[in-house]
């Protein structure tokens, strides 16, 4: 019967030296090597981005008229909606509400559905590029 109790306490050992190999064969280290010119290239990028007016990017108009009823609008989104960036922008001879910077018209598609609870009218455009 001193058999079984001696084969016990081997496989105990066995498994217990198993788990701490284990544990200790997790560990190692990541070296990442990084050409220099993408910080660079990220800073043009980001230079790009915050040029609005010549984007590949859709907007949502929420009004189109006077000054102070455009003000009114700008401060009513601001205050319900205002997930997104609003903007107030001349277009002789109206004012104009324009919404956010969606990358794509799926984006803006979504966007416009929580817009539109408040402001019906509202619709999506793309901005025209300006020419250099």
């Amino acid at each position: 019967m001193k058999k079984p109790k001696i084969k016990a306490y081997y496989l105990t050992a066995l498994i217990t030296i198993s788990f701490c190999a284990i544990n200790y064969a997790q560990q190692g280290t990541v070296v990442i090597n990084e050409d220099p010119n993408i910080d660079k290239l990220l800073e043009i990028k980001k230079d790009l981005n915050k040029d609005e007016k010549n984007s590949d990017k859709y907007k949502i108009q929420i009004y189109s008229g006077t000054l102070a009823q455009a003000q009114s609008a700008k401060s009513k989104f601001d205050g319900s909606v205002g997930q997104w960036r609003s903007q107030l922008v001349f277009d002789s001879p109206n004012y104009k509400i324009q919404v956010g910077n969606f990358r794509s018209r799926l984006e803006a598609d979504r966007a416009l559905l929580d817009v539109q609870k408040k402001f019906s009218d509202a619709f999506i455009f793309k901005p025209k590029k300006e020419k250099e």
